[in-house]
């Protein structure tokens, strides 16, 4: 598509292939700010581009945000986590906003931002900072006397997460002080939680002039493996109460535009619970699975609340309506091996038979030997299902969980 002049120019920092195609048709012009392996491909494919190592913070990290003013762009727009501290970085430059910077550092920091959701007013459940193993079997002692645990009770569970990764990836639930000690050196620091009991989701926001545009929850049937969009109606039904807590955030973190992706619990008597929240596009593809029902670009639709220069009727234009226009559910489960050696890949037939089934994206194993789980580990790869019924598809999801992709 020609892009608009009068619309604005935005770099996407990280390389995302969905995200490059939605771009490159769509009615802005962009720039991929990627690290140099994506060179190739996008030379190949005139894709503008411009090489940056996210990785190296050093005297030269504020060259990228001149070179990008220089050439026009407007902002900057995080595809994944170890991008949303360069985009606030950036922003801040382009927009002469410096209070991005700080903010982009609260996203970052799991500590740092459930300090300022407590300080807003926010409901968050007990935590602390660890430093070493020692403050986590302390954490740990201390939560379970709380509850007034006896000797010889099992422990209430403990959340482990590394400072500064993405959902899963350094997620630990820990019982035991055995438990504690299978963690590695590297993922210190991190923050230690206590468990909530209750129903997790996770919400998708855009936001423009802090106000909100378009608001998916996303229901995890279990978390690390399956997911669906919408949510079904027993947890739609709190969408008022779930939209209250957004606006709420958006103004505890002084959000003014841009997308957030956060996790919540709703305990047994309704009370919502901050779990923690992403300033970029969530994981299991949940884009793709909200355009399989809603029709809408996810990723233009970035492009959209980034934008300075977009109006607020382009934005009425764009957005379909909540729940009302959406044609279905739209799920994916992650599949990881349940054997500790496998030689193929093997779809069973009552998934692939499943009415619901749409696609999946596993390759044969390249190596026999499966490595051990830690924390929740990263899946081998994802299956798409789609279908009229939230409870069939919960099940669905529920049962996949049963089964060996990998034999």
């Amino acid at each position: 598509m020609e892009p608009n002049p009068e619309k604005g120019y935005v770099a996407l920092l990280g390389w995302s292939l969905n995200a490059v195609e939605a771009a490159a048709d769509f009615d802005r012009r962009y720039i991929v700010v990627a690290p140099d392996w994506a060179e190739d491909y996008c030379k190949q494919h005139d894709i503008p581009y411009m090489p940056w190592n996210f990785e190296r913070l050093n005297e030269r990290s504020m060259e990228i945000a001149e070179k990008l003013k220089q050439q026009g762009v407007d902002v900057a727009i995080p595809l994944y986590e170890e991008t949303v501290e360069w985009a606030g970085a950036i922003n801040s430059v382009l927009l002469d906003k410096p209070r991005l910077l700080g903010q982009s550092m609260l996203m970052r920091d799991k500590s740092l931002m459930k300090r300022r959701a407590q300080l807003g007013g926010i409901r968050v459940g007990i935590f602390e900072e660890a430093h070493d193993r020692d403050d986590v079997i302390r954490f740990l002692r201390r939560v379970n006397q709380t509850l007034l645990k006896l000797d010889g009770d099992p422990n209430d569970p403990i959340h482990f997460k590394a400072f500064d990764k993405a959902g899963c990836l350094g997620h630990r639930v820990i019982r035991t002080p055995d438990d504690v000690d299978a963690i590695p050196d590297e993922e210190f620091p991190a923050l230690i939680e206590s468990h909530l009991d209750g129903w997790e989701f996770a919400v998708e926001a855009w936001i423009h002039n802090g106000e909100i545009c378009f608001l998916n929850i996303s229901e995890y049937v279990r978390l690390g493996y399956s997911v669906h969009v919408p949510a079904s109606p027993e947890l739609e039904k709190y969408r008022d109460q779930i939209r209250q807590q957004i606006e709420k955030l958006i103004k505890v973190f002084d959000i003014d535009f841009g997308f957030v992706h956060p996790e919540y619990f709703v305990t047994n008597d309704g009370e919502m619970y901050f779990g923690e929240v992403a300033y970029r596009p969530p994981g299991f593809k949940v884009f793709e699975l909200l355009e399989r029902v809603y029709g809408f670009n996810a990723y233009q639709a970035l492009e959209l609340v980034f934008d300075p220069k977009t109006t607020p009727e382009e934005i009425k234009a764009f957005f379909p309506r909540e729940i009302v226009d959406a044609d279905g559910y739209a799920g994916c489960f992650g599949v990881y091996p349940r054997r500790r050696v496998v030689s193929r890949l093997e779809i069973p037939e009552e998934t692939e038979d499943h009415p619901y089934f749409e696609s999946h994206e596993l390759t044969p194993p390249v190596q026999e030997t499966v490595t051990k789980r830690t924390a929740f580990g990263t899946h081998w790869g994802l299956i798409y299902f789609r279908g009229e019924d939230p409870k069939e598809m919960h099940r669905l999801l529920k049962r996949q969980e049963e089964l060996d992709f990998y034999v």
